[in-house]
């Protein structure tokens, strides 16, 4: 069994679509919209590993900057190969505005990732 692909709802689909291919290499489908559901979405693969779907509705809310932790997606790990490339793709995504939750390091565990939020607030580890 292998995981297929994972969903996140996103206010803006095309600058998330966008995000991923630049940042992370992810290949877009075509864009799926049904009308009557008011639902649009596109399934964005990598070179490896499960796809990414991200989806869209109009009545979706908003994401909070509150501190409330609930269940469901934390996050999800993209692994880009070497430590050298976490290090220059943090560095690059940093230059380019956006959060790094998590500096590049070696974790309690044994990986080695920096953490960064995608432009909805996402939570994306960088790792080997």
């Amino acid at each position: 069994m292998k995981i297929e692909h994972i969903a996140i709802w996103v206010i803006d689909l095309e600058i998330m679509r966008s995000f991923y291919e630049t940042y992370f290499n992810a290949v877009s489908g075509e864009k799926y919209v049904n009308p009557i559901k008011k639902f649009s979405s596109y399934f964005l693969s990598f070179k490896e590993g499960a796809r990414l779907e991200i989806m869209h509705k109009p009545s979706i809310n908003t994401p909070s900057n509150s501190e409330v932790i609930s269940t469901g997606y934390v996050h999800m790990a993209i692994s880009v190969g070497t430590i050298e490339k976490v290090n220059s793709l943090t560095e690059q995504l940093r230059f380019k505005g956006y959060t790094i939750s998590g500096e590049p390091r070696t974790t309690g565990d044994g990986y080695y990732e920096s953490v960064i939020l995608d432009p909805e607030g996402n939570q994306i580890e960088i790792t080997i």
